[in-house]
């Protein structure tokens, strides 16, 4: 199975959005299936075949997640981090501030779903690459 030092060492080789699908495909070869990203404090929880799961360390420091999910807001906010114009810190800053408590990846399906506080979903995207 999988380490956090692998799962460390691809995400190292990440340097823009524009590296997430090879990102991704390293964490497929690792046997990664999916993963959680919680906002509040960045840590994840890695998942793998046979109900393997590790989890990280936080990232930063803990910040509030609004009670209140404000999808429009969000999208705005995804539009513009995904256009490069916001970074991973303030990205995660702008998801807290519209609820957004953690995306899921699934790998198998190769999507990525943004989920509130209530564990509503507010928008689920496709991976490409």
């Amino acid at each position: 199975m999988f380490t956090l030092d692998q799962i460390k060492a691809a995400h190292l080789r990440v340097k823009s959005g524009a590296d997430y699908p090879n990102y991704v495909q390293d964490l497929i070869k690792l046997g990664v299936t999916g993963y959680d990203t919680y906002v509040s404090d960045g840590h994840a929880v890695y998942k793998g075949k046979n109900n393997y799961v590790i989890q990280s360390d936080a990232k930063y420091t803990a910040m509030h997640v609004a009670a209140e999910s404000d999808k429009e807001k969000f999208m705005h906010y995804l539009t513009i981090h995904q256009q490069g114009q916001t970074d991973y810190p303030l990205f995660c800053k702008h998801s807290a501030e519209t609820g957004v408590e953690k995306w899921i990846v699934n790998l198998d399906d190769m999507t990525c779903t943004y989920v509130d506080r209530a564990g509503e979903t507010i928008f689920t995207e496709k991976i490409t690459g």
